[in-house]
């Protein structure tokens, strides 16, 4: 399965990822959302900055996932300071992402910067911060010669 997966430009998660500084992704909510038992080890990564250019910039691979039980507001941002070192979030962030029922923590390798190309957001209902697809080149738009 692929992914396209929005990082959020004011933190520079993009950047952070494409050094290694960052080398996992988390996604948190008050129910079992996206992608919540819907990404797996192996499963390819395409990133995208939150600020509207629409870009897709970079690649990875998941080396490891954590889909966590309900949890208490208290052991969800446990959880998310046990893998600062991993998530390098902001504080903004841990506020967004810390202290939700249910966290997936994502870890990735192979982060490859690609030549940037554009995909068609028409083919979604509804735009999300991660968006699960079969195929990249299905909704890739060709490149202007």
């Amino acid at each position: 399965m692929q992914h396209v997966v929005y990082t959020e430009a004011k933190a520079s998660e993009l950047e952070q990822l494409l050094s290694g500084d960052k080398t996992m992704i988390i996604r948190s909510a008050p129910d079992r959302r996206v992608p919540y038992d819907k990404v797996k080890v192996g499963d390819t990564l395409f990133f995208l900055r939150n600020n509207g250019e629409g870009l897709v910039r970079a690649r990875a691979t998941v080396s490891s996932v954590f889909f966590s039980d309900k949890l208490t507001k208290v052991k969800s941002l446990e959880l998310v300071g046990n893998n600062q070192d991993k998530l390098q979030l902001t504080d903004d962030q841990v506020k967004r992402w810390g202290g939700k029922r249910y966290v997936v923590l994502i870890e990735v390798e192979k982060v490859i910067r690609l030549y940037p190309f554009d995909i068609d957001k028409s083919k979604f209902g509804s735009i999300d911060d991660w968006i699960p697809i079969k195929d990249i080149e299905k909704i890739r738009i060709p490149d202007k010669e």
